[in-house]
């Protein structure tokens, strides 16, 4: 089976990137509306931003594929009108990076909820240490960063993780996913057993 990018997984990886670059522009309204909060409630959601690789990497089952979802899904979010500007690409580029990273661990063969926790969690870990390289939390107190982390690893291991893995299984369960992925030598039997 190759395992290489055609042309057709690109572009479908590009439709759910810009699906998600349109939740991620959207989502900017829910986050500031909870930010006033305080106790880094806005961190509890942020993890919605990180979905875009999760989701393409188990629709999709492709190397590659996380990092191009995270990429195109920022680059549509800053086309949109970002208040973050071109921030929002480098953020994607390392918030993919560190999702590929463990798909890429697990050899591309894995595609349970544990394994997009995982890359949600190293999703996250790419955020913070951006995060930190642009000052936005180096200077909070001890217990506040504590707070800010739980909160922001609850929120991304939550919808990165969790809710990814369960909104694949609602498309596999329409069947649209099999459109997408390569048909297998098991797949091949199973057509022989009827």
């Amino acid at each position: 089976m190759r395992k290489g990018l055609k042309l057709t997984d690109i572009l479908v990886t590009i439709v759910i990137a810009v699906a998600f670059g349109i939740v991620y522009i959207l989502w900017g309204s829910i986050y500031y509306s909870v930010k006033p909060l305080g106790l880094h409630v806005d961190q509890l959601i942020y993890g919605m931003w990180f979905i875009a690789g999760p989701v393409a990497f188990l629709v999709m089952r492709k190397p590659g594929v996380a990092l191009l979802a995270e990429i195109a899904a920022a680059s549509g979010e800053f086309f949109l009108g970002s208040p973050w500007g071109l921030t929002v690409l480098l953020y994607g580029v390392v918030q993919g990076l560190f999702a590929e990273l463990v798909f890429m661990a697990f050899r591309y063969k894995k595609f349970n909820m544990s394994v997009a926790v995982l890359a949600a969690i190293a999703s996250c870990v790419g955020s913070v240490l951006m995060d930190f390289a642009y000052g936005e939390i180096g200077a909070l107190s001890l217990w506040n960063l504590v707070l800010f982390m739980i909160a922001r690893f609850i929120g991304s291991i939550f919808f990165a993780g969790v809710f990814a893995y369960y909104l694949v299984k609602v498309l596999e369960a329409t069947g649209v996913t099999n459109l997408v992925r390569p048909v297998s030598s098991k797949d091949y039997a199973a057509l022989d057993q009827k």
